[in-house]
């Protein structure tokens, strides 16, 4: 069951490409080179004047609402937003007809503090204009793709350049509101140079890194260790298996939690290649978890003989933080879906498969424990009672 989780989130995770689904050609317009953005179904087209060092580009872009905006732009000094010189598309809120404008992405509108107004750009641009696709009797709509024209003039052996796009689900007035926060949206950046068409490998790396983060943390934290805890609560009492179930128990969590070591120094690794990107809940739960895991290991170094009058609160410390250690996992692995804008993904709905497989076999086993239990129960008692002779003792049922 793990190999096949592990093989569909590998498949179903997003990864970065960057050579396809981009088009040279517009109703208008065609354009030497093209390139697919790594985010939010993204590309950008362009055309290179080396003799007079102009630029003509076309982005394409998506909206996500009616009422919403795209944006593209430049950020002359920094892959970042802060800084960004952006051209915006949104329907006019008096006409209903697509309009382009200028904004200027200071520090202070990553907090909305006030609303962002439009205002001239520090990057000289020649031209510029958005239309729907389907022309003039196009209309917004979740989904409507939406073409962002602009001619810019460049400095001088300036052709390395910091494109930065993003959409929103609102416009208030003529006031663009803050776009949504999955990793998507918060990665929306990417440096490449407009004469050879090279990009910079980071963001390939970032991809790549935070599909890796994923498929390893859904596979340790969220599948390995709560099989571990399975293993320990079910199999312990079946004496046939002696100590076995022990050692079982004991490899899962051990490799799980090497596995999940990996999967949380990966995730501290995006972090620090994310300047800015901050995910608050994610981070604590991941934290959290992780300490919580070096301390079930470093239990088995002090764990007590059997006969050692310390060895029943050793075990309700096992428990309780091992049991905690599970449901932060799992809580988490939930919550990194969201992070990575894959809530609704088939990477989820297979992970919620698994898991509610898990669920099915330890309900089953709980049940199973009862009926059990009260089997034998009723079996001592009668017992107690004289109602079972001494030769029937070992004909209880046992699973």
């Amino acid at each position: 069951m793990l190999f096949l989780l592990s093989l569909f989130l590998l498949f179903s995770l997003p990864h970065v490409t960057f050579s396809a689904h981009c088009t040279t050609s517009t109703p208008t317009q065609t354009f030497q080179k093209c390139i697919t953005l790594p985010t939010q179904q993204a590309s950008i087209a362009w055309t290179f004047h080396h003799h007079n060092a102009t630029l003509d580009l076309v982005f394409f872009g998506t909206f996500i609402s009616p009422s919403g905006w795209v944006g593209w732009g430049i950020n002359p000094t920094s892959p970042e937003m802060t800084g960004t010189n952006a051209l915006v598309a949104f329907p006019d809120p008096s006409t209903g007809q697509i309009v382009l404008l200028p904004y200027l992405l200071d520090p202070t509108v990553k907090f909305q503090r006030r609303p962002l107004l439009s205002r001239p750009l520090d990057i000289r641009i020649i031209s510029s204009s958005a239309t729907l696709y389907g022309g003039k009797l196009a209309t917004v709509h979740n989904g409507a793709a939406v073409q962002i024209f602009a001619t810019l003039k460049l400095a001088s052996n300036k052709t390395k350049l910091h494109h930065v796009w993003n959409r929103g689900l609102y416009v208030q007035g003529y006031s663009p509101t803050i776009h949504p926060t999955t990793a998507n949206d918060l990665s929306s950046v990417m440096t490449f140079d407009v004469m050879s068409g090279s990009t910079a490998a980071r963001h390939t790396n970032i991809g790549t890194l935070r599909s890796v983060h994923g498929i390893i943390n859904a596979v340790s934290w969220g599948i390995m260790l709560p099989i571990g805890a399975v293993i320990a609560r079910y199999l312990r009492h079946i004496q046939a298996l002696g100590p076995t179930w022990f050692y079982v128990h004991a490899g899962i969590q051990l490799f799980a939690f090497f596995l999940g070591t990996v999967g949380f120094a990966i995730g501290i690794r995006l972090g620090d290649l994310s300047p800015g990107v901050q995910y608050g809940l994610h981070r604590k739960l991941g934290f959290a978890a992780f300490c919580l895991g070096a301390l079930q290991t470093l239990a088995l170094l002090f764990r007590p003989k059997t006969t050692n009058k310390f060895r029943k609160y050793w075990k309700s410390y096992h428990h309780f933080v091992g049991y905690g250690c599970v449901v932060l996992g799992v809580v988490n692995c939930f919550q990194g879906f969201d992070v990575m804008g894959e809530g609704r993904s088939y990477a989820k709905l297979a992970y919620c498969l698994g898991l509610s497989t898990l669920i099915g076999v330890c309900i089953a086993l709980e049940v199973n424990s009862w009926v059990v239990f009260c089997r034998k129960s009723k079996e001592e008692k009668l017992r107690r009672e004289g109602l079972i002779g001494g030769s029937d003792k070992g004909s209880a049922i046992f699973s």
